[in-house]
């Protein structure tokens, strides 16, 4: 694998997101893959601290700095949301954000001035639970909400790192049946969705599916982007 390459893309892929954008957006909800809670829960902090949640890096990497401001009254709207479609949840007033939300937001959004609230993952996993989730804050678009999901469409590390010939293969084929999925109408989106485990080489790509689970936000509406395919590293 052509490491240095596949980074370089990735960050210029992530260096162009924000270009992609009708308009600048007045607040980011961002879901990642490495919060999980017994109920969604959101932080709610003013000004979020990060959390270096990695091991084994360079000295640097964990003097990294991401200083976006974060959003008591979108925290609150996102409880209320959550609680009006009979889903029970809670606020963090003192977690900060994790690597799969600064790393990403350094590059995308690197002004960091745009106000970030992170929503964690539900600890059962449930892709039916986290569709609803998804679909009960979906008036948030209409606010001019950025609505993120940050996680990867491959995410077997041990095939990853070991280079695992038969990887490359399996994951072009999940990666296909994904962005397949993702540009389905809605009704048809969300029922293959749930059982994504079905899809070809589901479990090898994901042999738990915290880095997936993300991607179930609602459809785009007018104000916001839909990607209609999905990113992979080769």
């Amino acid at each position: 694998m052509d490491w240095p390459d596949t980074w370089d893309r990735m960050a210029a892929f992530l260096r162009g997101v924000s270009q992609t954008l009708p308009q600048k957006p007045d607040a980011i909800l961002v879901v990642s893959g490495h919060w999980e809670t017994a109920v969604p829960t959101v932080t709610a902090a003013a000004q979020p601290p990060l959390i270096y949640d990695y091991y084994g890096f360079p000295p640097h990497t964990y003097h990294l700095r991401y200083p976006a401001p974060g959003s008591p009254a979108l925290a609150g709207q996102v409880q209320a949301l959550l609680s009006k479609a009979g889903i029970p949840n809670a606020a963090d007033p003192e977690r900060g954000l994790d690597h799969g939300v600064f790393i990403p937001f350094m590059l995308a959004f690197e002004e960091a001035e745009i106000p970030v609230v992170e929503l964690s993952l539900q600890q059962d996993l449930n892709p039916g639970a986290h569709l609803r989730i998804g679909q009960a804050l979906a008036p948030l678009r209409d606010q001019n909400v950025l609505i993120v999901g940050t996680g990867l469409t491959y995410h077997n590390l041990q095939h990853f790192m070991g280079e695992n010939p038969a990887s490359n293969a399996i994951s072009h084929d999940f990666d296909a049946w994904l962005t397949a999925a993702t540009c389905a109408p809605e009704a048809e989106r969300n029922a293959v969705l749930q059982h994504w485990d079905t899809a070809p080489g589901a479990r090898v790509c994901h042999p738990r599916e915290e880095h997936l689970l993300p991607l179930r936000s609602p459809p785009g509406q007018q104000g916001q982007i839909r990607v209609c395919r999905s990113t992979r590293i080769p």
